[in-house]
């Protein structure tokens, strides 16, 4: 078992930010993927301040473990209220296409992944008797495997060609890539459920055929790109998925060395080198856009308004990639080596990074 400050960070880390950009990109993006409106977009609303709430209780709670089962049921509250959202818009769609399909089956594994984590924290603070460790690997596997992954494949399709002017590729190597994760999940969960080693690694080799398959697929999407520049958007996109690879390679060197530390180091790149570049990067193109569309777009053809490039902080959003890509790297390097003191320069680098993150995020906001 880890340690109870890393347990904590951890799910501050994915609820706190990845879960809630998540939800908050599907308020703006469901509508537009789906091509209908959603059943009630007044329900996330309700959704960040549970999320919020729940992730801090969350996090405290590994520390205080009879908060964890309160932090728990709200986090628990807020996605059930999300899945059943999403469900229900999807009801509405005529006939589901790959980014539909995907969304569908992501929202299922998040529902049973919820459910799997709830006992997870009813039985460490000690109000049931399960073994965790049996739950703790289908539950690894539904949130982050079959949620965040399926989410991010899917959506990729959508908005890697919309931002980069991409076209004439083929979708086959993405419904592969979909399909094998899918099924990989599938088979960790039913590990965990029989105890079947063989299916364990069964799935473990899906998923990284699977994300070797989808990393094919974004570099064909990235070669047939009409925009050529390499904006702050291209740099954090291109170090993401050279991290989900480094994930991939240490994972599966793992798997034939046992050295926890390769474990660690893979999980590292996955969290902070794939899924933070991939969420910042978009950052720097979604929220210029809806400021824009909320507060230029009535002046178009009345008065000068700026470019969605004008509205992007350059030198701040550059030193925030840098400080943070190199925190990165340096803590990666310090969880192979075992080093205590790069772990803590990495932070610094990593620290500096994140506050110049905020600050850009702010600028973009308020940008007049």
């Amino acid at each position: 078992m880890l340690d109870t400050k890393i347990l904590g960070f951890v799910h501050l880390f994915l609820l706190g930010f990845v879960m809630m950009i998540i939800f908050g990109a599907m308020a703006q993006l469901v509508p537009v993927i789906l091509e209908v409106g959603h059943f009630g977009v007044e329900l996330f609303y309700a959704i960040w301040p549970l999320l919020g709430v729940g992730a801090l209780l969350m996090a405290f709670g590994f520390s205080y473990p009879m908060l964890l089962p309160f932090g728990g049921v709200v986090v628990l509250i807020a996605m059930m209220i999300f899945v059943m959202e999403i469900f229900l818009t999807i009801k509405k769609v005529k006939k589901l296409n790959l980014v539909m399909g995907s969304m569908l089956i992501a929202n299922i594994f998040l529902f049973f992944g919820v459910i799997f984590g709830l006992f997870m924290a009813l039985g460490y603070a000690g109000i049931v008797s399960i073994d965790i460790d049996t739950f703790l690997r289908a539950h690894v596997f539904l949130v982050i495997m079959g949620y965040v992954m399926l989410t991010i494949m899917g959506l990729s399709v959508v908005l890697l060609p919309m931002f980069g002017l991409s076209h004439g590729f083929s979708m086959k190597p993405l419904k592969r890539a979909i399909t094998l994760v899918c099924l990989a999940v599938l088979s960790v969960v039913f590990s965990s459920l029989f105890e079947s080693t063989l299916l364990e690694y069964f799935g473990y080799l899906l998923a990284a055929v699977g994300l070797f398959i989808y990393f094919y697929f974004i570099k064909t999407v990235y070669e047939t790109r009409a925009r050529k520049e390499i904006d702050i958007y291209a740099k954090s996109l291109i170090f993401s998925y050279f991290s989900l690879l480094a994930s991939l390679v240490l994972g599966l060197t793992y798997l034939l060395v046992n050295y926890e530390p390769l474990l660690l180091t893979s999980g590292w790149m996955l969290f902070f080198g794939f899924f933070s570049f991939v969420i910042t990067g978009h950052i720097y193109k979604i929220i210029p856009f809806l400021v824009w569309f909320e507060r230029f777009s009535p002046l178009v053809g009345k008065q000068k308004v700026p470019m969605l490039a004008d509205m992007v902080p350059l030198k701040s959003s550059s030193a925030q990639f840098y400080f943070s890509a190199v925190g990165v790297v340096v803590i990666a390097a310090a969880l192979l080596l075992q080093d205590d003191i790069f772990i803590k320069a990495g932070a610094s680098f990593l620290l500096f990074g994140a506050l110049a993150f905020v600050r850009n995020v702010f600028y973009m906001i308020n940008y007049r």
